[in-house]
């Protein structure tokens, strides 16, 4: 497969190993409610390395909308890069992604044509792979052109791709809308309502077919004419009174019961028109009407364009946004769950100031709740050492995550964190001894602790492996 090269790519490949784990400090005057929405202030690099022992592989949806690069400087942020240090911020972010997404879990990345698609396209190609790529969604995001200077006579492009990739390409990801049915059943059969079917279809030229032409209810198919069904399955209608003779004509009668399960649904379509799902400037304006003024922001995605993507996965799924802006994924998030009943759940990550004052606010206006959540310090100080700040709950993700590849489930201060290929996994916050050890079952096991006054026979002769805190749990 041919893979993009630029100038510091093998440290942009290397940068996601490099960075630390940094604990996430909860603040709970900013968040909102009791709830398990998560609102992130920092870098998303370390943030989302940070997150990862929480929630690897547990994301079924992940929507961002990262810098287009258009080598502009908004109110809010600079998008203005070299390509090289473009592809250099972008490339550890979706490794990371690629590791929270679930195996049926897909990721939308919007972009514009102009700048970085291209090299989007193949940097995601490299990452998720070939046979993961879903297709490119296009976003009518302007309706209005532009009639002044040089742009009204260039080629005005109202459209933005929206990149799809999902984690596995044997899984079925999609979930398709049921259309409800608008058929009718206006006449009377023999075992009451039903609508009739004509089941013939002309017989000239290459529709002619002489074997398909024999009585049902003692008629023939009238001139020109043969049936369109078998004489089997026209034996088996007969029957079951499935058929009628109606005004002179044989006809099919088909009764509620036959089409049961016969659902038809809404196609998930590539092109997400402005008239359903808004532009742009719709956007903006639903932003600073929730604002109660104009906040800077030009260019906003609408709900309505993020809730067409996460429809189509699961209701309860578990949606991740790691370049949050304005906080538009929250809120589609929220507006789906009103609509459909749905137990959705969010991720936001946002680098900027205004995280709490415009990505949170918005969140809070439209009725969401939320933890919210600062980039901490590192989970080792700069002697090695483990931050004293570290909760058990934080220091048994990581080292479960570490040790197993895998996200801690739900745990409280047990010092089991869990059994993994027939091995347990225990964390004390203090010294291990032989008391601690006579309650335990048999069986593998690994202990971390601070220390240990069990001797190396004994804990060979229980076949537990000791890895002491923190030298044996640091990167």
């Amino acid at each position: 497969m041919p893979t993009l090269d630029w100038e510091g790519k093998a440290q942009a490949v290397d940068a996601a190993k490099k960075i630390p784990h940094r604990l996430i400090d909860f603040d709970s005057a900013r968040g909102c409610g009791d709830s398990d929405n998560l609102i992130v202030h920092g870098d998303n690099l370390p943030v989302l390395k940070s997150l990862l022992p929480f929630y690897r592989r547990a994301v079924k949806c992940i929507y961002i909308d990262p810098p287009y690069n258009t080598h502009s400087a908004f109110e809010h942020y600079d998008d203005n890069f070299e390509h090289s240090e473009w592809l250099s911020m972008m490339y550890p972010r979706l490794e990371l992604l690629r590791d929270f997404l679930s195996d049926d879990g897909a990721i939308f990345i919007s972009i514009n044509f102009r700048d970085e698609y291209h090299h989007l396209r193949c940097i995601c190609d490299e990452i998720f792979g070939v046979k993961n790529y879903v297709g490119t969604l296009t976003w009518e995001s302007v309706t209005q052109p532009t009639n002044s200077g040089r742009a009204r006579f260039g080629l005005q492009i109202k459209t933005e791709p929206i990149l799809c990739y999902r984690n596995n390409a044997d899984e079925n990801i999609f979930e398709l809308t049921p259309v409800p049915s608008t058929k009718t059943y206006p006449h009377r059969g023999k075992f009451g309502a039903c609508r009739f079917e004509v089941i013939e279809k002309s017989d000239a030229g290459t529709f002619s077919r002489p074997t398909m032409k024999f009585k049902i209810l003692g008629q023939y198919p009238r001139e020109g004419k043969r049936w369109q069904i078998g004489e089997a399955t026209a034996r088996q209608l007969e029957a079951a009174g499935r058929v009628e003779i109606v005004d002179g004509i044989v006809k099919r009668a088909v009764y509620p019961e036959d089409e049961a399960g016969n659902v038809s649904y809404k196609p998930f379509w590539s092109h997400l028109r402005a008239d359903e799902f808004g532009t742009a400037q719709s956007g903006k304006e639903i932003l600073n009407s929730i604002m109660g003024e104009p906040i800077g922001f030009d260019t906003v995605k609408p709900p309505a364009l993020i809730e067409e993507l996460i429809r189509h996965l699961d209701k309860n799924s578990l949606v991740l946004d790691a370049f949050a802006g304005s906080g538009t994924t929250a809120h589609a998030v929220l507006n789906l769950n009103a609509s459909d009943g749905g137990n959705r759940k969010f991720i936001l990550i946002e680098s900027q100031d205004y995280c709490d004052t415009i990505t949170a606010e918005r969140v809070r206006r439209v009725g969401g709740s939320f933890r919210f959540g600062e980039l901490g310090a590192p989970l080792f100080d700069a002697t090695g050492g483990l931050n004293r700040a570290v909760s058990f709950r934080q220091l048994a993700a990581y080292i479960w995550f570490k040790f197993t590849g895998q996200a801690l489930g739900a745990t409280g201060e047990a010092p089991l964190l869990g059994i993994h290929e027939g091995t347990a996994y225990y964390l004390l916050r203090d010294t291990l001894t032989k008391n601690f050890l006579a309650g335990l079952p048999e069986g593998r096991k690994i202990i971390f602790a601070e220390a240990s006054r069990v001797s190396a026979e004994t804990l060979k002769a229980q076949k537990i492996i000791f890895k002491q805190i923190p030298s044996e749990i640091r990167a």
